[in-house]
């Protein structure tokens, strides 16, 4: 998950279907990583939630990315996720971390049991609150450095305490 995140610093506007393709992989890594720790380092991941600042802010982003990783599966093209920054105006080269993740319409919950369609809707609502509008880069970052420090700690680290990965992943690199 820590090599697909940090990817996206590194590809560029110019390379689009990589681009797409690293987004891709990173949202399916790092809901993979999520739903593991969950399933099977629960206490692990509870305790480093819980010492979150912005509990909230973790907890929407990890299900806005799962309503991406849903809707990619049921044949959304990544492009309809995210677009390229306008204009560099000072130069700078244009990563796809620095992409924006676009508003969504409302999806189509008609066929969904109300159980469904609840839990589609508060992954759609996540998504539109700590996704789109903001960077790729940020939002991954923001997951990615909760993922590994609660990986870090189900490994046996020490409680509260970030890795170097998990710093790195923090600060976006």
């Amino acid at each position: 998950m820590a090599d697909a995140t940090n990817r996206l610093a590194k590809v560029t506007a110019s390379d689009q279907p990589r681009a797409f393709a690293v987004v891709g992989e990173a949202v399916w890594w790092v809901t993979i990583v999520d739903s593991t720790l969950v399933r099977y380092h629960a206490e692990a991941y509870d305790l480093v939630l819980s010492r979150v600042s912005d509990i909230k802010l973790i907890e929407e982003t990890l299900a806005g990315f799962r309503f991406v990783r849903n809707q990619i599966g049921q044949g959304v093209d990544h492009a309809d996720f995210i677009y390229p920054t306008p204009g560099q105006s000072d130069g700078a080269v244009d990563h796809v971390g620095d992409w924006i993740w676009s508003r969504q319409p409302e999806p189509a919950c008609a066929s969904l049991s109300a159980q469904g369609r609840a839990w589609e809707m508060a992954r759609y609502l996540a998504y539109e609150a700590r996704l789109a509008g903001h960077t790729v880069g940020q939002t991954f970052s923001d997951a990615a450095g909760f993922l590994i420090a609660a990986a870090d700690l189900a490994r046996g680290g020490a409680p509260g305490r970030l890795s170097d990965q998990a710093r790195a992943a923090r600060r976006g690199r």
